[in-house]
């Protein structure tokens, strides 16, 4: 199984929104195991991590947007599976899910991770689910961690966590409340 390479970015001080679809439960929770696990290797506390369920993985969009406006959370991830069935149901689910999470992230300007696996076979999913280096629930909040360090190095350091103490707001369209 191809592995998403491991980061060393520190997750200290950061605070996360998981997003769990419900739909496919045992899978996502093997996610948010793996996302809550990850994010403790980068020495992340697990008092800064909160998970909201969702009832889908099409829903997922809506509540990260949600989320990532809400001046709460540095990065946001979004955990689920999407599994091929009879119908072309699937396709719709997966592509709507993937390209509304794009979205949030390019609109707010805050990291969201896609931590949605969309696979052929339940089989598959278990599999990426399951505890261990290859869990994709840890590859996406490792993603989101190693984003919210990079843009900020890009930015000049600056943070949510400080624009919240003195009191200011960014006034660029990427940040802006609904």
């Amino acid at each position: 199984m191809k592995q998403a390479p491991r980061t060393a970015a520190s997750a200290r001080g950061l605070r996360i929104a998981l997003l769990r679809s419900l739909f496919n439960q045992a899978v996502s929770d093997g996610l948010v195991e793996g996302a809550r696990e990850a994010f403790r290797e980068m020495g992340g506390s697990p008092r800064d991590v909160a998970v909201f369920d969702v009832p889908g993985a099409f829903e997922l969009p809506l509540a990260a947007r949600a989320a990532a406006l809400s001046g709460r959370f540095d990065a946001v991830v979004a955990l689920g599976a999407v599994i091929q069935g009879d119908t072309d149901h699937y396709e719709h689910v997966a592509r709507e899910a993937a390209a509304g999470i794009a979205a949030v992230a390019r609109e707010t300007g805050v990291p969201v991770a896609f931590g949605v696996l969309t696979v052929r076979e339940a089989r598959q999913a278990q599999e990426r689910a399951k505890p261990g280096p290859g869990n994709k629930g840890g590859e996406a909040a490792r993603a989101a961690v190693m984003l919210v360090r990079v843009l900020r190095e890009i930015e000049g350091g600056r943070t949510r966590a400080s624009e919240r103490d003195t009191g200011s707001r960014r006034t660029t369209s990427a940040r802006r409340r609904p």
